[in-house]
């Protein structure tokens, strides 16, 4: 995941973007397969799909930019590896650019199966229990599995959805570090983007039932943002009270990151730290 001297911000940016944008169409999408169609059988096979398509991004984008694709990780890189600070607001803005493109493109692959899946479960969309239809795109806690949060059996508060997001970007965010660490004997650059991938498909199989597992800002609230103006409106906002979108999906992966690269700092002191 190192970066090209020669490389611009702006090539850089349009790495981020298109990087985002594949990780969130292939992840994204794989959730709108299972939810609409029930292609996917099991967790397991959702939490591959994103693996994967998180690996081969890293591949496709990592020696130009980086292959940050998550703020969360950006701004964890500019605390605990030099990344420049002028390169932050860049990143993130071209990350949340294309989570956003992915969120559209997958409404209109998708939209004639989203309209039959709303109609058959009788789902009216912006209304309460339109979530169930909203989680192809964003994530809420705990996982609708296609159907209203109100029939959930085993509801979850917000403190726990927090402490989940916390936990699994520290978890993330330390395994990036580590296998980037060029002091760390273990890591080769060829093999990085295959453990961060097996790491995120770990993660959502054990954390996406209680709360979709995002540790992303970009892929939830870039297309939350697609879903309220295509239709679902503030719901996406609301259905898990009125701070939940911010405090369990922005707020806790930045917190992760963070702790995340202070575990790894102390885990490899010897490595520079910005």
């Amino acid at each position: 995941m190192d970066q090209f001297s020669t490389v611009t911000l702006r090539q850089a940016c349009t790495a981020e973007l298109v990087g985002t944008f594949l990780l969130v169409l292939f992840g994204c999408g794989s959730v709108c397969a299972a939810v609409l169609t029930g292609a996917q059988v099991g967790l397991f096979q959702v939490a591959i799909v994103w693996g994967i398509g998180i690996a081969l991004t890293i591949k496709l984008t990592g020696g130009i930019s980086g292959a940050h694709l998550n703020p969360a990780v950006t701004l964890g890189f500019a605390t605990w590896r030099k990344f420049p600070r002028h390169k932050i607001l860049p990143y993130i803005i071209a990350q949340f650019l294309g989570a956003m493109l992915a969120a559209i493109l997958l409404l209109v692959l998708f939209g004639d199966t989203l309209a039959a899946f709303e109609t058959t479960h009788d789902i009216i969309r912006g209304h309460p229990g339109s979530e169930a239809s909203a989680m192809i795109l964003t994530e809420f806690f705990p996982n609708p599995g296609g159907t209203p949060l109100r029939d959930h059996p085993a509801p979850i508060v917000e403190w726990r959805a927090m402490l989940v997001e916390i936990c699994g970007t520290a978890v993330l965010m330390l395994v990036i570090l580590g296998v980037t660490n060029p002091s760390n004997r273990g890591a080769t650059t060829s093999h990085a983007p295959w453990a961060i991938g097996l790491t995120i498909t770990v993660l959502i199989s054990l954390f996406s039932p209680l709360t979709m597992a995002g540790f992303n800002p970009a892929r939830d609230l870039g297309p939350r943002i697609i879903a309220a103006i295509a239709g679902w409106g503030p719901e996406v906002f609301r259905a898990n009270g009125s701070t939940g979108w911010f405090t369990v999906y922005v707020l806790s992966p930045v917190i992760g990151a963070q702790l995340g690269g202070l575990l790894h700092h102390r885990l490899a002191p010897g490595y520079e730290r910005k």
